[in-house]
């Protein structure tokens, strides 16, 4: 077994690196076969860590500078497992990117530890860019369903 075999299976199970190995397979070779890789890797395996973007590099014979490149440009695609609860906020164009990065650190606040409240891991935060909102601030989605805005 390969040392990069061994970390890999730290995080996820021989199935899913069979899968994985799989879906690779299918695209090698194909012009343009890198998103749909990661995209179909992203829906098996939850997250795409470096050790499986290395897998992913060498598997489809392309440096690993343009795979993080694709994994970190697209906002779809995670480098870290998912939290229990999902939270994702979205903001129109009058809202800036810096306020909305103020409010990420306000939920990640929110949701750590209280004294009163037993330890819970905090939720999945995400950003996400809405042109049509009309809202004059943010459309926050938690566990599917809208929240009022954190003005």
């Amino acid at each position: 077994m390969k040392l990069e075999d061994v970390d890999l299976l730290k995080e996820f199970t021989s199935e899913q690196i069979a899968k994985l190995d799989e879906i690779i397979s299918k695209h090698r070779g194909k012009p343009g076969g890198l998103i749909p890789v990661l995209e179909e890797a992203q829906v098996s395996l939850e997250y795409l860590p470096i050790g499986i973007q290395k897998r992913i590099a060498k598997g489809l014979n392309l440096p690993l500078s343009r795979v993080y490149g694709v994994v970190t440009f697209y906002h779809y695609f995670s480098l870290k497992p998912p939290g229990k609860h999902t939270v994702t906020v979205f903001w129109d164009d009058a809202a800036s990117f810096s306020s909305l990065r103020i409010k990420e650190v306000r939920l990640e606040k929110i949701a750590g530890p209280d004294s009163n409240a037993p330890v819970v891991a905090p939720p999945s935060l995400s950003a996400g860019h809405c042109v049509l909102a009309t809202t004059g601030g943010e459309i926050i989605i938690e566990q599917g369903r809208v929240q009022d805005g954190m003005a």
